[in-house]
């Protein structure tokens, strides 16, 4: 159960700027559309704001339709990748709703709030889509995106004040865990990848050391039964400059709470000991393919060989990995997903994912799809299995997608259930105790899907 990060952030905006403003989880909290409703009709808003993702998106109307029926004086906001890259198509889907907000909307949802509360004039809101008056369509000037981020509120703060840390989970940290970002963008152009493409664009721009640091500290005194910080900086190591000032800055302040970040496999070992004296314990890494030929492909920027230097330096370093690893990609075969299940093996992480390509409207591995025919449906709601679990629509040209599907769900249990990988996290769990109840935890819920297909089939 991920964070709602960039409500969040965009909620704290309003807050600095004297707005009344609530943030509800309803997945997260386990409200069902009732409450959300009565609590919607008590609180009276203005405006709602409302994320969205591909996979959910008809239902996300069904929901505003609901909350447009009790406020239907309240402006419909739609944010989020998927509506940031079909705007036009997200306004048409339903008469309630009334705007969406475009790339990074932090500022745009302020811009609107203000105009709402004073003259109506929305002509002038950056990265807004919205509609007229006389029901036209309208799409104003894109929204630059943030360049000084230390004028942006801690979201911890946000986290404090609106939600329950305890509501949230992931498997790769210990829980409970706090997630943040110390950067937005990538610098990468990896042609699957989600965010860079649709919200936050491909300049990393980076908050100060201090400023980050300050965040810890706010976290650490303020959420004491805080057991760790995810930053979820796309690529936290794309800069290891960067990444260095900020690990000395946080050895400096004494920092004692543990963090996992997100990364690229090609990082030194000298970062890599800098970051784990700072607290440094795990990095998120998309490894994805074990064929150089497939890594091209999809513009990964990287070289096998690159992988394994990185795994060395991250044992010598202390630092565990999470491996992610990918299937349907543009020149996949069977012979690729082989050497990719074996680099797997080889790298030895201290878990693995397992997953089908997904492609998302807004990303060039979406335009390749559906450019070729690919997309086996474009009924969003397809995107999902009746379980709500992710469903791969990509009839690769070699691979179908219920072969990429069963490939993912093979490798998943040929990678967990080797001897050696079993007697690994036995060992783990006796010589590090410390991540026993992260294991068992993240155990429990992983083996419901571990023995099923977790994905179509």
């Amino acid at each position: 159960m991920y964070y709602p990060i960039w409500l969040a952030y965009a909620t704290g905006v309003l807050g600095q700027n004297s707005f009344n403003v609530k943030l509800v989880d309803a997945p997260a909290a386990g409200y069902d559309i009732q409450y959300v409703l009565n609590l919607t009709g008590e609180f009276r808003p203005r405006l709602v704001v409302m994320s969205t993702s591909t996979p959910s998106i008809h239902n996300d109307v069904q929901v505003a339709e609901a909350i447009k029926s009790q406020v239907p004086d309240a402006f419909i906001l739609l944010v989020g990748p998927h509506v940031s890259a079909l705007p036009e198509m997200s306004l048409q889907l339903s008469p309630v709703i009334d705007g969406v907000a475009r790339r990074e909307y932090d500022y745009t949802v302020r811009d609107l709030a203000q105009r709402l509360d004073g003259s109506d004039d929305l002509s002038t809101v950056l990265g807004l889509s919205y509609r007229n008056h006389d029901g036209t369509l309208v799409h104003n000037t894109d929204r630059p995106f943030i360049d000084d981020l230390d004028t942006l509120p801690f979201v911890s703060q946000i986290y404090k004040r609106h939600l329950q840390v305890e509501n949230y989970f992931y498997s790769v940290t210990r829980y409970p865990e706090v997630a943040i970002v110390t950067g937005r963008g990538c610098p990468y152009r990896c042609t699957y990848c989600l965010w860079p493409q649709t919200l936050t664009g491909h300049w990393y721009r980076r908050r100060s050391v201090a400023n980050v640091a300050e965040e810890f500290e706010f976290i650490a005194h303020e959420l004491p039964h805080v057991k760790e910080i995810f930053i979820e900086d796309d690529t936290l190591t794309s800069d290891q400059e960067h990444a260095v000032a900020l690990a000395k800055e946080l050895i400096r302040r004494g920092n004692r709470l543990p963090f996992t970040a997100n990364s690229r496999a090609d990082v030194s070992y000298e970062t890599l000991r800098w970051l784990k004296q700072a607290g440094l314990r795990l990095l998120c890494v998309g490894f994805e393919s074990g064929d150089q030929d497939v890594l091209d492909a999809m513009h990964k920027g990287i070289k096998i060989e690159q992988f394994y230097a990185f795994r060395k330096a991250t044992r010598r370093a202390g630092v565990l990995v999470h491996g992610c690893f990918m299937a349907g990609n543009p020149g996949e075969t069977r012979k690729s997903l082989d050497k990719t299940l074996k680099l797997a093996k080889r790298l030895g992480p201290d878990t693995a994912q397992f997953f089908p390509l997904i492609v998302y409207p807004g990303t060039d591995a979406y335009k390749w799809a559906k450019r070729n025919g690919y997309l086996a449906t474009e009924d969003f709601r397809e995107w999902l299995t009746p379980e709500g679990l992710h469903r791969s629509t990509v009839n690769h040209p070699t691979l179908s997608s219920k072969v990429v599907a069963a490939w993912c769900d093979d490798a998943r249990r040929s990678f967990y259930l080797r001897p050696r990988y079993l007697l690994a996290k036995a060992w783990q769990v006796i010589v590090h105790p410390g991540e026993a109840r992260r294991i068992f935890k993240a155990a429990r819920v992983f083996a419901r899907h571990l023995f099923h297909s977790s994905l179509n089939r």
